[in-house]
């Protein structure tokens, strides 16, 4: 890989696996589901870590969480993020999505959700740091594959522990940290803290992750210079926009920047997408969860809103895709030239 010119440039490995590429797909709940994974990794992301799930393996049986825990073999790295608060169970869930084929286990401390929270997981487990570190130790010592991290800076901007969880981590057998720049308390408001990460990763010698508002190229390459950061996670600039890793890929090996995607193209990923989302969750759920998915992408195409506004009213799969395939017919004129929305 080139570096681009004033960013420096790092193999990013994971225990024994050295990544593809330096931007990754980060874990949503709701979004990051095997479809959008692949279709993620279709335009370069380096990994595609799965939904949050929880540690509670009881709960597992449901058909929502037997689709959140779905793997494919060439879905390599497979990394599995579950979520809880006990360290027995969180280790138990640990070894168990190991049997089901996760090359990686990552732990989920950055969530802000108040469902998760009020469990005293995800994000407000940042407030008790020998909580933290018995269930590091616990999910490390369960198995032998890489545990990676996520986390945010802190629980409040009056308690940035960042630095101390990070030790504690790497201290622990921690592969790998993925830090969003906010604190718990941020939520997704205001502007992510890249020099937090910067002090993040000076403090500790495993790979850091950045993440937070990385939505373009060229902030791409700021957060890379003020973080320091070996990789970045890109989250809500994916929805509706997959093809942003083919975008960021590109610059980064070539210093250029890629031709835009023709319209034909970009109906096509739609489609594919659509069809995929049937196909895994059925009729019934795949046009619910399609509808999440036509939404962002209208907000990444120009003079959409009509079309918006029906395909996520109707209630059959075969509604979906002719209304998509009529926004793109060659009579439409709002998309005629250039499609993309700036």
């Amino acid at each position: 890989m080139l570096p681009v010119p004033g960013v420096h440039s790092r193999t990013m490995r994971i225990g024994p696996y050295t990544l593809p590429s330096p931007f990754l797909l980060a874990p949503m709940a709701g979004i990051t589901d095997l479809p959008f994974r692949r279709l993620c990794r279709s335009f370069g992301a380096g990994m595609a870590t799965s939904e949050m799930t929880t540690s509670d393996s009881a709960l597992w049986n449901t058909r929502k969480s037997s689709k959140r825990l779905a793997m494919e073999p060439d879905e390599e790295p497979r990394s599995v993020q579950i979520a809880g608060s006990d360290p027995a169970q969180m280790a138990l869930a640990a070894r168990q999505v190991v049997e089901r084929g996760a090359q990686i286990v990552d732990i989920n401390m950055g969530c802000p959700a108040k469902k998760v929270c009020k469990r005293q997981a995800g994000s407000a487990l940042l407030e008790n740091e020998p909580l933290v570190g018995r269930i590091l130790d616990a999910v490390v010592a369960a198995t032998d594959v890489p545990v990676t991290l996520k986390i945010r800076t802190g629980p409040d901007p009056q308690q940035r522990n960042g630095v101390r969880i990070a030790r504690l981590a790497e201290d622990c057998g921690v592969a790998a940290l993925a830090v969003h720049g906010r604190t718990r308390a941020c939520r997704f408001k205001g502007c992510a803290e890249y020099e937090t990460i910067a002090r993040i990763k000076d403090a500790v010698t495993i790979p850091v992750i950045a993440n937070g508002d990385i939505t373009t190229v060229e902030k791409s390459l700021e957060v890379l210079r003020l973080s320091s950061a070996d990789a970045l996670m890109i989250g809500r600039a994916a929805q509706g926009r997959p093809w942003i890793f083919r975008e960021l890929n590109h610059y980064y090996q070539t210093g250029k920047y890629v031709q835009p995607l023709e319209k034909k193209y970009v109906r096509d990923i739609m489609l594919d997408h659509l069809n995929e989302l049937y196909q895994f969750y059925g009729d019934t759920t795949g046009v619910r969860v399609a509808r999440k998915h036509l939404s962002w992408y209208c907000a990444n195409l120009k003079n959409s809103g009509d079309f918006r506004s029906r395909v996520v009213r109707v209630d059959s799969a075969s509604e979906q895709i002719r209304l998509t395939r009529n926004y793109f017919g060659s009579g439409n004129p709002g998309i005629e030239g250039d499609l993309l929305a700036a």
